[in-house]
């Protein structure tokens, strides 16, 4: 075929259905444009750049929430839904058929487009809160939301890679603006550090990571994600799974060296070494942002990575087997490592930053599981369709634990920045007595011990329900090895372990005396409206029917990564 035979073929089929599911990604990037042109054509000085940017974040949500209605439900003939979808010109030979698009560069399936509307969703969140909390300011407002715009555009670009160069391309579009956004406070030396650290070891591990992606295409023979499995098994042939094996030696290299990137943006030890210092440097919306959105990007893309190794050969099994238990070790040290190293700290943010090292080895875990079940050899304990019903709950768990965290970590970093812009400190001394403030102060007080609760996975709060599928996705992988029940009760340790760090900043909050020479503390009652906002799907994702229903979604989200 010729090359204007594939420009014809793919301007005629491809290009239209590829644009109306790119539909969200290119909202993004026509609110990145015009949020430059308000700083070009000086149009910040009259209004806000933050109401640009929330327009265009809510609009792209909108499309990203019709697009995922529509490959849920189905179209529909009358009511809301169906107006939804006949605006945003839906069709059924596009946004309704899963599969590739862009030439196979990209994946389209209900897996990438509930991650796409959650990051959207945080978005929208996130711009919130940053018009709540003052920063930025209108003078730079145009600068940091096209940063904030460009990093969920790659986030939202990896979520559905299916290619290794989207793969790189992706991680690097997400890295790249937040590497800015840490040093966006001026004038503060401990910001410019942070960010410098954050470059150094984000190049580090970019180099290394491309390093793997054309060590593993040149072996393989392609980059196409899909077609990883099957190479890897022609090429090893009869030869069987050893590390002996030149071809399985490069293989586990290669993948290794592209775990490198991603270990990197989950902060899994031992790539962990930036994450305090640059939650601590950054503005607490910054460390918010780096916290969420960049974990459930990763994780999106890591599940999509290790899957295209699955398969139904003996070195498949074998692979996706030691690739979860090392997974798993792993994800045991990250979580005992970020529990115990957040007991010293005396900054908030410092020790939030621990937190997300300890909740990205839990989400780890369930990573760890779904390979484990999957490299069951011949013989295990559970047959092809179970292994695929296990498989599913794991992914279920991880997709139930980034809502929850979503919200929990939000409400926690919320509160940070806004009481922040009232005491000028982040220090845990300086939060002594601050439910005795004003009522608005004290409902930010609640919202924290309900996101500090939720962190530990105490009932009735979403997080004991997130945890509880995790655990159960590692257990279930036990009965293939044992290793995975030691990981299970390091995991339930842990929780206990976290519960002191978290009660101490509760401690200074509700019992600790305020100090005589503390400023007073006058929050204002909509920011408090805010943090109570974020704060309900907290509860309601713990004891409530709509945890069944984010429950169902996440299985069927899950089940289409191993139809």
């Amino acid at each position: 075929m010729s090359v204007t035979d594939i420009l014809n073929a793919l301007l005629s089929e491809d290009l239209p259905r590829a644009l109306e599911i790119f539909a969200p990604e290119l909202i993004v990037c026509v609110s990145i444009v015009a949020l430059l042109l308000t700083r070009l054509f000086g149009l910040d000085r009259r209004f806000s750049p933050c109401w640009v940017a929330l327009v265009g974040c809510l609009v792209a949500f909108t499309a990203a929430f019709a697009q995922f209605m529509y490959i849920k439900t189905g179209a529909v003939e009358s009511g809301l839904l169906a107006s939804l979808y006949e605006n945003a010109r839906l069709s059924a030979t596009g946004v309704g058929s899963s599969g590739p698009y862009f030439t196979g560069l990209l994946m389209h399936d209900p897996f990438t487009l509930f991650f796409r509307l959650g990051l959207l969703l945080f978005l929208v969140l996130m711009v919130a809160l940053t018009i709540l909390t003052g920063i930025p300011d209108n003078e730079d407002g145009p600068d940091f939301y096209t940063l904030l715009f460009g990093a969920t555009l790659g986030m939202m670009i990896a979520t559905s890679a299916n290619h290794l160069l989207m793969l790189f391309l992706g991680v690097e579009m997400m890295s790249v603006p937040s590497y800015v956004m840490v040093a966006f406070l001026k004038g503060r030396q401990q910001s410019s550090e942070a960010a410098l650290k954050y470059v150094v070891f984000g190049a580090g591990a970019a180099g290394v990571m491309l390093y793997g992606v054309s060590l593993l295409a040149g072996l393989m023979g392609t980059a196409n994600l899909p077609e990883l499995g099957a190479r890897l098994a022609y090429l090893v042939g009869s030869e069987g799974f050893t590390l002996t094996s030149p071809t399985v030696l490069t293989t586990v290299l290669a993948i290794m060296m592209i775990l490198v990137g991603l270990a990197f943006k989950l902060s899994v030890v031992p790539f962990h070494f930036w994450c305090p210092d640059a939650f601590e440097g950054a503005a607490a919306e910054v460390g918010g942002f780096l916290s969420v959105a960049s974990k459930a990007a990763a994780f999106a893309l890591l599940v999509r990575f290790v899957l295209a190794f699955n398969g139904s050969t003996e070195v498949q099994h074998d692979l996706m087997l030691f690739l979860g238990l090392g997974l798993g070790v792993v994800a045991a040290v990250t979580t005992t490592f970020g529990n115990l190293a957040a007991y010293t700290q005396n900054n908030v943010k410092r020790l939030l930053a621990y937190s997300t090292i300890a909740h990205a080895g839990y989400m780890l875990m369930a990573v760890a599981a779904m390979l484990v079940l999957l490299g069951q050899p011949d013989g295990g304990p559970f047959t092809a369709a179970q292994i695929r019903d296990e498989a599913t709950r794991s992914i279920e768990g991880l997709t139930y634990y980034l809502v929850v965290y979503l919200f929990m970590n939000l409400a926690a970093f919320a509160v940070v920045a806004l009481i922040r812009n009232e005491i000028f400190s982040e220090e845990i001394d300086d939060y002594n007595g601050l439910v005795h403030c004003n009522p608005a102060t004290k409902v930010l007080c609640v919202c924290m011990a309900c996101a500090f609760f939720s962190l530990v996975g105490i009932p009735p709060f979403g997080g004991f329900f997130a945890k509880l599928l995790i655990f159960l996705a590692v257990f279930k992988a036990g009965y293939v090895h044992w290793l995975m029940w030691a990981i299970l009760g390091i995991a339930a340790l842990n929780t206990v372990f976290s519960l002191f760090y978290y009660l101490r900043v509760l401690k200074a909050m509700f019992i600790e005396p305020q100090s005589e020479t503390a400023r007073p503390v006058r929050t204002p009652a909509l920011v408090s409206a805010y943090v109570a906002l974020i704060t309900i799907p907290i509860l309601v994702l713990g004891a409530s029917p709509l945890q069944n229903d984010l429950s169902m979604t996440a299985s069927f989200v899950a089940s289409v990564l191993f139809r």
